[in-house]
């Protein structure tokens, strides 16, 4: 196992695709104390995963990150998103909430072997396009202090560096992933970090998408083995006798995207109260369509699942259903579409758990990329 510390924890979504990956977390630091309590839960309910985890239920500004140098090869975490989000006020660098000077200052003072952070498509947005690269640049020169220059001023003395090919501590590389792409049942776009020091001289790419919308047009349309799978009739063709002539002539090599009904399936109807042992699969009545608001197709990847600060927004976590009704998904449901374990629960009320999860990064897409870098490291190190 490869040493790890992570930032911004929240419901653990990053930490236990990483830890499947071969990491292994000595410190978690989270300040929200319900995604504190929830982590410390699944410890104390033994899942297996995480039972060796300790999570620090602390503000990151207060933590001394120099103890952990030389001990600890990756840093993760996920920066609030909020100050970048399409959905929020888009204060960026003007935002309280935002953390990406800490988990700069956290790569600062331990200087790990990499590093992997992930953050919400809006922080590519043109706007904060200086800000970014300031961003990706300092984590590029962590050492070199911004001391008492404006972060313009630094941003510009960073750049002049990096124009000047002076070598820095960290190769950095970045991606905007549909996580879909990769075999979650969701559209959701994230931007990812990944970063190695220099000196182990890694040549990193991401890794390459294993899903494709054109594969689950071609199981539905050409063979119709998708409605097979799931016993459903075919119904009749949505797209054009073009787009399927096109699909018949290219042999695919990706798998199919995932759909909500693959995700959920063989969960029962918690409208039946037919929950048996399955944890956080209650019905919650009340969900309404409105407009910009239609709720989740069964049979495509889910809306991206959100967290609002008011409460959950209604369209991105309702389902719409075989005979045109709708209703919420249950938090279950949302943690699959997450691609949480089953094992893994959520406590506390319905609205917390859903906005734990939507903040979460998707277990699975957290897996992939964290399988990609440990491989980097192992060869490294031989």
């Amino acid at each position: 196992m490869i040493d790890s510390i992570e930032l911004f924890c929240g419901a653990g979504g990053l930490a236990l695709g990483l830890q499947k990956a071969g990491l292994s977390h000595k410190a978690l630091f989270e300040w929200d104390k319900y995604s504190c309590a929830n982590i410390n839960k699944n410890i104390a309910d033994g899942n297996t995963l995480v039972s060796d985890w300790k999570v620090f239920e602390t503000d990151v500004r207060k933590v001394d990150f120099q103890v952990y140098k030389g001990s600890i090869d990756v840093i993760s975490g996920g920066p609030p998103c909020q100050p970048f989000s399409l959905g929020g006020k888009a204060k960026a660098y003007n935002d309280t909430r935002d953390m990406w000077p800490e988990a700069i200052r956290a790569v600062r003072e331990v200087l790990p072997k990499a590093f992997v952070f992930e953050n919400v498509k809006g922080l590519l947005r043109p706007a904060f396009s200086d800000y970014f690269h300031y961003i990706l640049l300092q984590l590029q020169y962590p050492t070199i202090t911004r001391g008492d220059l404006s972060w313009i001023d630094h941003y510009r003395l960073l750049e002049k560096k990096h124009r000047n090919g002076e070598k820095g501590t960290y190769n950095i590389k970045y991606s905007l992933v549909n996580v879909a792409d990769y075999g979650v049942p969701q559209s959701r776009y994230r931007v990812i970090i990944v970063g190695f020091k220099s000196d182990l001289e890694i040549d990193y790419e991401f890794p390459e998408p294993t899903h494709s919308k054109d594969a689950l047009l071609f199981d539905k349309w050409v063979t119709g083995d998708y409605w097979r799978e799931h016993g459903l009739e075919q119904p009749e063709c949505e797209i054009s006798a073009q787009r399927l002539a096109t699909l018949r002539k290219n042999p695919l090599k990706t798998k199919r995207w995932r759909t909500v009904r693959d995700a959920i399936c063989d969960l029962p109807d918690p409208r039946l109260n037919q929950q048996l042992s399955i944890s956080n699969h209650e019905y919650r009545p009340g969900a309404k369509a409105y407009a910009g608001h239609s709720g989740s197709d069964l049979d495509e990847p889910s809306k991206t699942i959100k967290a609002g600060v008011h409460g959950v927004p209604g369209g991105e976590n309702t389902v719409v259903l075989d005979d045109g009704t709708i209703r919420y998904y249950t938090v279950r449901e949302s943690a699959r579409i997450q691609t949480f374990d089953d094992d893994y629960v959520f406590c506390g009320s319905w609205g917390e758990a859903m906005r734990q999860i939507g903040n979460a990064v998707p277990e699975m897409m957290a897996e992939i990329i964290g399988r990609s870098v440990v491989e980097k490291l192992e060869r490294s190190a031989k």
